[in-house]
């Protein structure tokens, strides 16, 4: 198991890798910040700007299934397989700007999510082994960084008029050096677990557990607001402001806005519950998915303050449900009912990813972020329905890894 480390050495830890997976995510949204130049070079539909960030959701489902069910995660270090994925995230990113075409760009961007499969789950796996008390924090932190990375290219965009070729290209440099922090300036934790293995052949038995259908569909609520949030909000910020600088920093500020919020329910989880954190941001999300939307023209502080609370609690959720299935689930299963969950959730993201401009063009804002709000809402009562009804528990086996099993990382 190994000696416990200094408190001193996982802060270390937890600060160098935190700020590695900030410049590693960094590709995700990169289209979305400069989708205004991008609509005016290809001459974007609304579908195919849409289309843009639903193929990163599919390549993120592919690569983490792959990887999953090949186990890289055996055959390479965390560490080593992070720096893999910046590289390639960062190679992929690049590809849209060489290819400068919207046919090619969708290539390029389903590599860039099948890439930053390689990136984040390690690293969550990485962190956890750093960490046996306060994990929650930790992966909280982790979850922060995610959430700061992904709204990076808004801050860059916000510095000046860049082109968006230059952004690209700066988002790659940061990607890749994210990845090398990450190899280089941490190491293995003592808390090391093996990894989930995917086996299709226990599904049945896994959909049969009463607490992961309840996990998953708060999750699934969790998922159907998240990623349409974080991919328009920035749009939305642009029809707030006529400048499209102070657009991107605000969304950058909402979004980021996420990272306090991850760690603050992380703290909550390692004090009360999982359920009890999860429920709390999801029934605050859905509040604000109600009414953001329609505060379009309603002075400047409120629109914005309400959306700094909305950026604050759509993700502060994330680490608690696939940390519930890791604690529900045979642990002979966990790693396939990690994956399927992983995988149906990000292919919900497509739906609404796709409808909110939809939405937003035929009845406004208001609408369209309404249209978000019952996944939050689903997933609060799942908490709840978890958190007072009966256990089933897990069927035994021979060695269960209680407090050191690895608490996956996936959204």
């Amino acid at each position: 198991m190994g000696m416990e480390p200094e408190p001193s050495e996982q802060r270390q830890q937890l600060l160098m890798l935190g700020f590695g997976l900030v410049l590693a995510m960094s590709p995700w949204f990169a289209t979305a910040a400069v989708l205004g130049q991008l609509r005016e070079a290809w001459n974007l539909s609304n579908a195919q700007a849409s289309w843009l960030t639903i193929v990163v959701q599919l390549g993120f489902v592919a690569g983490a299934v792959v990887s999953s069910a090949t186990n890289l995660a055996d055959r390479l270090s965390p560490r080593r397989l992070i720096l893999c994925g910046a590289a390639a995230a960062a190679t992929a990113n690049l590809l849209v700007v060489v290819g400068n075409s919207f046919s090619f760009a969708l290539l390029a961007r389903f590599l860039t999510g099948a890439s930053l499969a390689l990136v984040y789950p390690p690293a969550l796996k990485a962190m956890s082994a750093w960490y046996r008390k306060g994990r929650g924090m930790a992966l909280g932190v982790m979850i922060g960084a995610l959430t700061i990375g992904s709204g990076l290219p808004h801050l860059l965009n916000a510095l000046g008029e860049i082109d968006w070729r230059v952004l690209l290209l700066a988002v790659s440099v940061l990607t890749l050096a994210g990845g090398i922090i990450a190899e280089r300036f941490t190491s293995e934790g003592p808390y090391a677990a093996p990894s989930a293995v995917f086996d299709p052949a226990q599904l049945r038995a896994i959909v049969a557990n009463r607490d992961f259908r309840l996990a998953s569909a708060g999750y699934f609520g969790h998922m159907w607001e998240l990623y349409a949030m974080w991919a328009w909000i920035a749009a939305f910020y642009g029809d707030v402001f006529s400048s499209p600088r102070v657009a991107s920093l605000t969304a950058f500020a909402v979004i980021s806005a996420g990272a306090a919020g991850s760690v603050y329910a992380g703290v909550m989880s390692d004090r009360r519950s999982r359920t009890d954190a999860a429920a709390l941001a999801m029934r605050w999300s859905a509040s604000t998915a109600v009414v953001t939307g329609f505060l379009l023209d309603a002075p400047r502080p409120i629109v914005v303050g309400v959306g700094l609370v909305w950026g604050f609690w759509v993700v502060a959720d994330s680490a608690q449900f696939s940390a519930i299935v890791t604690e529900v689930v045979d642990h002979r299963y966990v790693g396939t009912a990690l994956t399927m969950q992983l995988a149906t959730g990000f292919v919900l993201t497509v739906f609404t990813i796709f409808l909110v401009p939809v939405i937003r063009d035929a009845h406004g804002w208001g609408w369209a972020f309404l249209l978000l709000a019952p996944g939050p809402m689903l997933g609060a009562w799942a908490m709840r329905a978890l958190r007072i009804g009966p256990r089933k528990a897990p069927e035994p086996e021979p060695a269960p890894l209680p407090e050191t099993a690895w608490v996956s990382p996936f959204f």
